[in-house]
């Protein structure tokens, strides 16, 4: 398995290109980052792109996802209770970005728990509201992709709209419970682990 990581430079936004070596194929997370620099990626690396998945949203996270989808036809996935804020420019908050607003509607809809195949990857989706009320981590083996939820050294905001903090301390303790050696692969700055963030991060303690 390949994790790339590419930066949108605006808002620091992440984007992951996430591959399995075996079959060629992959999935793109949060598409926020260039259209360019992804499938520039992509072809050079000749992966086909299976799905979009998108751990919430956020304008900065989605910005070029419908662009992506037509590109490679690949079907984009969210949490079930992200649809009302992906359907919506305003309270996805892509209204107030200087990019392209963007109102979308997934192809497929999971819920907590949830698991996808992409060829040898099992990824595992594991809903932690509280940045948004469909907002979730993506596990695959012992990497985490955490999106909004946990940051290196700190969370994601609450106060946008559908945000509730009680909640995000709830999926915080539920994060808590993983292996520890889990790689950590947020929406916004540095990779991490779990034990570093248990250990150092003031929202885990």
């Amino acid at each position: 398995m390949i994790v790339e990581k590419i930066i949108e430079n605006g808002m620091g936004e992440n984007t992951y290109v996430v591959s399995d070596e075996n079959t060629q194929q992959c999935f793109v997370v949060d598409p926020g980052a260039s259209l360019v620099d992804i499938m520039s990626y992509v072809n050079k690396m000749n992966f086909t792109v299976e799905y979009i998945v998108l751990t919430h949203g956020h304008g900065d996270h989605i910005t070029n996802a419908l662009t992506l989808k037509d590109k490679t036809k690949a079907k984009i996935v969210a949490h079930e209770l992200e649809k009302e804020i992906l359907l919506d420019k305003r309270k996805n908050l892509s209204a107030q970005l200087p990019t392209n607003t963007v109102e979308l509607d997934a192809d497929i809809y999971v819920k907590d728990n949830d698991t996808l195949k992409i060829g040898d990857m099992k990824l595992k989706f594991i809903h932690t509201p509280g940045h948004t009320p469909g907002s979730m981590c993506i596990k695959v083996d012992n990497h985490m992709l955490t999106g909004d939820t946990l940051f290196a050294g700190s969370i994601g905001r609450t106060d946008f709209y559908g945000g509730d903090y009680k909640k995000m301390e709830k999926s915080l303790k539920r994060l808590e419970k993983h292996d520890e050696n889990i790689t950590l692969y947020p929406g916004h700055g540095p990779n991490s682990t779990l034990k570093i963030e248990k250990m150092t991060n003031p929202f885990m303690r």
